[in-house]
């Protein structure tokens, strides 16, 4: 039972929670919608801004639903506008904590395996893959999730899929390369032997020898055999990230190594490439486990350095072992062994 008072303060702070909202909803959008290459610069540090004023879920939230609802649509985004759109995240990414990339490519890897199951005719997919892209051409993710969503289209190889690996390699093909030719290698490969098997299923064979030779141009690094394929609207738009971003580590160290599979499953076992994330399910690591390390740490030290521990407050586990092993160290080369372990 909630009483009537109660009641009426949580009904009115739900309403101002609603109106805080809606009014966020609309500063975002409109800075959304006036999003450019030239005014980047002013609308990433007003975003950065009402980063600071606001609390960073409300911020995620809103932000990404306002970029989905104008990046994922039923017809082909123009390439330009994406990348504008991905590049300020990237900047936000960079800037304000990895968390801001992070909430924007789970809600668009789910989208995208939720449509790749569902048969839609619409340009979806491609959208939300020219969204994964350029997150990985801007240093949000790691490599690591393009190979994974590469394998998992080149296990399906339906006509779609063949389309969806054209449209990936075409953006990322040769950065892939560059950051990891042995997994590009392990790759064309499977698709070949996928090739060679699924010969009798297509009707037009014209698309499978076209991603064939794509792959291959790729593997030998031609870049005149992809058609189309122009690496420099995408470097123009790395130089000014460059000259955005704050500090120093835009590069390698504020990737998300994360797996598909990992995104996929981010409500079972946690989001650990979040510094930080809370997470209320199922312990990961066995219970026993623990339990058995626990006994072991606490066999090793005299009972006396124990009962000082109980004295001096140490109430867990790892406040005890801390507690003893600086307290049973021979000095401090010691006690860094012993803490390391």
């Amino acid at each position: 039972y909630v009483p009537p008072q109660i009641r009426k303060a949580q009904e009115t702070l739900d309403d101002k929670k609603r109106e805080e909202l809606g009014r966020l909803k609309k500063m975002v959008n409109g800075l959304i919608n006036r999003l450019s290459e030239p005014n980047l610069s002013s609308i990433s540090g007003q975003m950065e801004e009402l980063y600071m004023a606001n609390s960073r879920k409300d911020m995620n939230d809103t932000l990404t639903d306002i970029l989905m609802n104008a990046c994922v649509t039923a017809v082909a985004m123009p390439a330009r506008l994406v990348m504008e759109h991905v590049l300020l995240v990237s900047i936000l990414h960079h800037n304000v904590g990895i968390e801001v990339g992070a909430h924007f490519l789970e809600a668009v890897v789910k989208k995208f395996d939720e449509l790749c199951k569902s048969d839609a005719e619409g340009k979806e997919c491609e959208n939300l893959l020219a969204l994964i892209a350029h997150l990985y051409n801007f240093h949000v993710v790691h490599c690591l999730l393009i190979f994974d969503i590469l394998k998992k289209l080149v296990s399906t190889f339906t006509e779609k899929e063949i389309e969806l690996i054209l449209f990936l390699l075409k953006n990322v093909g040769f950065s892939l390369r560059k950051d990891d030719a042995l997994a590009l290698k392990e790759l064309i490969t499977e698709a070949q032997r996928k090739a060679s098997t699924a010969e009798k299923k297509f009707q037009d064979q014209t698309r499978v020898r076209f991603m064939l030779e794509t792959m291959l141009a790729l593997r030998n690094n031609d870049m005149r055999k992809i058609p189309g394929y122009d690496p420099e609207p995408v470097e123009r738009l790395r130089k000014l990230q460059r000259a955005l971003v704050h500090s120093s580590g835009s590069g390698k160290d504020t990737q998300l190594l994360v797996s598909l599979e990992s995104l996929l499953s981010a409500d079972q076992v946690g989001r650990w490439w979040i510094v930080g994330s809370s997470w209320s399910g199922a312990p990961m690591i066995s219970d026993t486990k623990s339990q058995a390390q626990q006994k072991l740490h606490v066999g090793k030290v005299s009972s006396k350095i124990m009962e000082l521990a109980r004295k001096l407050r140490m109430n867990t586990d790892i406040r005890r072992s801390i507690f003893c092993v600086l307290m049973t160290s021979e000095d401090f080369m010691d006690a860094f062994e012993k803490l390391l372990k």
